[in-house]
């Protein structure tokens, strides 16, 4: 939304928040990770958020990094109790974690080759009216 809305638009967390179903508070704690990573900026009070970079230079992963705390490396795991004396609890780990690592980087390949610009373009085909949807600023 920060990306596609015109400027004329304040896009504060209350407005977001309605948008996605969410806490307010929640869309905030997202904002201010963008904000960090240079993604976005955010005035505070009523003033809304604006982007700072080009949906071109944004990637899948670049938004991941910026607001997921969890490591990809995290998504994909492994129980971390086996029994030591069980042959497959013991070695679970160390047999899957060459594949896991591939997985890993397959993800942060795949998706630091998917821009926000790309995702917008998808969009507008989705909702071909997006743009003239809000060129009206009574939103």
């Amino acid at each position: 939304m920060i990306a596609v809305l015109p400027a004329s638009y304040k896009i504060t967390s209350d407005f977001l928040a309605s948008s996605v179903g969410s806490n307010p508070v929640e869309i905030r704690k997202l904002l201010s990770s963008l904000k960090k990573a240079g993604i976005i900026d955010v005035s505070r009070g009523p003033g809304g958020a604006k982007m700072k970079k080009s949906t071109k230079d944004i990637t899948l992963l670049d938004i991941y990094n910026a607001v997921d705390s969890a490591s990809l490396d995290e998504l994909i795991g492994v129980h971390s109790h086996p029994t030591p004396q069980c042959p497959f609890g013991k070695n679970i780990a160390n047999l899957l974690a060459e594949p896991y690592a591939e997985i890993s980087e397959a993800v942060r390949e795949k998706m630091s080759a998917i821009t926000l610009e790309r995702l917008l373009t998808q969009l507008q085909k989705m909702e071909p009216t997006i743009y003239e949807q809000f060129a009206d600023t009574s939103y």
